[in-house]
């Protein structure tokens, strides 16, 4: 293509359909020896300029100088502005381009067609253009090339753009359910129509214990742990089949052997055509929940028994305010209370903990119980209540678990007192003005650890009006304030004496609020438990 003439002249080089731009031979007028050739009426670069003018995408030529000497009505219509005259500088700003952040303006001198002017080839090049005319913006992927001549010079170049703003929402929305699916704690798998998994995601691979590799390729009979008959599986099929979603949980085995339960959602999915072409299967592992839920159901039924287990009620004794209460950490705790009559108008008053809490605590106090009730229709002597208790136990119970326990006997009528303690913490009596008289400190090893063990009887002097006997769990001293001091027995001793003019069993839910207020911002860590027997006139 010879551009002598074109510059010879001062105009611009002789691009298609350039309006006022000089043709370029053998396009703009046909010469002698086309006449013969072909129709007269026929004008190819008229063509040309229909064709560029009716494609889709959008197409601006520029010239070496950077002036627009092509732009094609899908570029006006894209981009929202035509063609000005500008300096290349102010392209950018012109027609509002930006880069991906959709903030910062795209440098002209970076964009395609400056490229291309260049000298360079560009492809894919994604610009975000918004201007006054596209205020909500677009996104345009541009191709950008040189246009030379027959001797290699540039004389402009072209870039052609098309609108991808829909499939850049699209491909955001696949991206955000990919890792949606890809991330979610919950097993997603999808299988044909037959059932042939094609798709699992990582949990579904941390849930079952299968790797992908294992699993695509085969079907979810690989799951199938054989608590569900044939029946159960033909209702499943033949309700997807219908088209209907499925919902329910399903018993299903791990690569390990390992039961679970699968709460599932199975979804039909429909192809173009309208037909089920695949199955879409969401599940979470309830097996922890169902777990928790059946212990705390059995927890329920085990403190409500429990709660039978202490007395209703204290005794009528003759001149003794009686109360007593355990205040468990969890459903179930190991902490024991009782008052239970003995014979010659004796009554035993006792305190007993084992060793942790919870479940397994509860069922050894239980057991504890129902030996101590049974040995006290027999013995009164607390000492040899204890060891009788204790060769039961030693067989009884597992090795890393013991009971503590304080016995206390009193006379209703002499008011005479002996004890014996397991290993439990100190009993208290307390004259009137709060001063300890004695302290009931143990006289044996907890129960359930040596087979031989002896519990000596010690005899304490006569109770007397107004002396309160106090008698404690661990849980009630231990509980700690913010700055790691424990509340302490000397704490609960002067809140004993601080209400002792109150009923017993007020002033046990007293001492319990004391440590609670004491510690509020600590979890309770140990059943808290106290019986108090508050000593008043004989009654004859």
């Amino acid at each position: 293509m010879d551009h002598s003439q074109d510059e010879a002249s001062g105009g611009a080089p002789s691009f298609i359909g350039s309006p006022g731009a000089p043709r370029a031979a053998g396009i703009g007028q046909p010469d002698a020896g086309d006449r013969t050739d072909k129709p007269s009426h026929f004008n190819p670069a008229s063509f040309l300029q229909a064709v560029v003018d009716s494609i889709s995408d959008g197409v601006i030529v520029a010239d070496a100088t950077g002036r627009f000497v092509l732009f094609n009505p899908a570029a006006e219509r894209i981009l929202g502005i035509g063609a000005a005259e500008m300096p290349q500088s102010e392209w950018s700003g012109t027609y509002g381009c930006f880069r991906s952040d959709q903030v910062t303006p795209y440098p002209s001198e970076e964009l395609p067609l400056a490229h291309a002017l260049l000298g360079e080839n560009v492809y894919d090049c994604e610009v975000f253009i918004r201007n006054p005319s596209v205020p909500d913006g677009v996104w345009i992927s541009i191709d950008g090339s040189p246009l030379r001549d027959d001797a290699g010079v540039v004389r402009g170049g072209v870039v052609v753009f098309r609108d991808v703003t829909a499939e850049r929402q699209h491909s955001a929305r696949v991206q955000l359910l990919s890792a949606v699916v890809e991330q979610t704690a919950d097993s997603v798998i999808i299988t044909d129509r037959q059932g042939v998994i094609e798709y699992v995601n990582p949990a579904a691979t941390t849930i079952t214990g299968y790797s992908e590799g294992e699993l695509v390729g085969r079907t979810p009979r690989v799951f199938r742990s054989g608590v569900h008959g044939p029946d159960f599986y033909a209702n499943l099929w033949r309700h997807v089949l219908e088209g209907r979603v499925y919902r329910g949980t399903i018993v299903n085995c791990r690569k390990n052997g390992e039961i679970f339960y699968s709460e599932q959602t199975i979804t039909p999915v429909r192809d173009a055509s309208g037909a089920f072409a695949r199955f879409v299967s969401v599940a979470k592992d309830v097996t922890q929940l169902r777990k928790a839920a059946e212990r705390d159901s059995k927890l329920l039924i085990a403190r409500s028994v429990q709660q039978r287990l202490y007395p209703a009620a204290p005794p009528a004794a003759l001149g003794l305010d009686i109360g007593g209460n355990s205040f468990m950490a969890e459903e179930t705790g190991g902490d024991y209370f009782d008052f239970v009559p003995l014979q010659d108008d004796a009554l035993l008053l006792l305190v007993g903990d084992v060793s942790g809490h919870g479940f397994d605590a509860a069922l050894v106090m239980a057991e504890t119980r129902a030996y101590l009730r049974s040995i006290a229709q027999m013995k009164s002597d607390p000492g040899k209540i204890l060891r009788s208790i204790n060769r039961v136990l030693v067989g009884d119970i597992a090795e890393n678990q013991f009971v503590t326990m304080l016995l206390a006997c009193v006379d209703v009528r002499s008011r005479s007192l002996t004890y014996a303690s397991a290993g439990h913490p100190s009993g208290y009596v307390l004259e009137p003005d709060g001063t300890v008289r004695n302290e009931l400190v143990s006289t044996g090893p907890p129960l359930g650890i040596f087979q031989d063990a002896y519990f000596a009887t010690q005899t304490m002097p006569v109770l007397r009006d107004g002396d309160v006997l106090a008698l404690f769990s661990d849980g009630v001293s231990e509980p700690e304030a913010s700055n790691g001091t424990p509340f302490g027995t000397a704490r609960a001793l002067e809140v004993v004496h601080a209400f002792r003019h109150e009923p017993s069993a007020k002033i046990v839910n007293r001492l319990y609020r004391a440590i609670r207020d004491y510690a509020p911002a600590q979890p309770l860590l140990d059943d808290i438990t106290a019986v108090i027997c508050k000593v008043g006139p004989t009654l004859t």
